[in-house]
């Protein structure tokens, strides 16, 4: 079984940076895809970023530029460093592992980008 936990969201000025971190539990293969998504009430949920054993990245239109996940060696803690946060980047913020077939979530955090 795998388990993720979010931490390190908060409320921050438009400007502003966070860095959200997750930690994984569980037998996690090189081949895993790992990302973060969001979701804002009444909207479905999007991927912000994913990276894959080799290091290959990839991001949402709205946030490149902006913001940049990362994994460790060990690939049991994934981070997504949020910079130039602006309003719209407000949502909970989901922590994803994609193992073969199986898809695995953490409970989510909050990011609040308001003055």
């Amino acid at each position: 079984q795998v388990h993720l936990v979010e931490s390190g969201g908060g409320l921050v000025q438009p400007g502003g940076s966070l860095r959200l971190s997750c930690q994984i539990s569980g037998r996690i293969i090189s081949s895993s895809v790992m990302g973060w998504y969001r979701q804002t009430p009444g909207k479905e949920r999007e991927l912000v970023a994913a990276i894959v054993g080799g290091g290959i990245t990839r991001y949402a239109d709205s946030v490149k530029g902006r913001f940049a996940i990362s994994r460790n060696a060990a690939m049991n803690s994934v981070y997504l460093q949020m910079d130039d946060l602006k309003p719209e980047d407000t949502a909970v913020y989901y922590c994803n592992a994609r193992i073969g077939a199986q898809s695995y979530w953490g409970p989510g955090t909050q990011v609040t980008v308001s003055s």
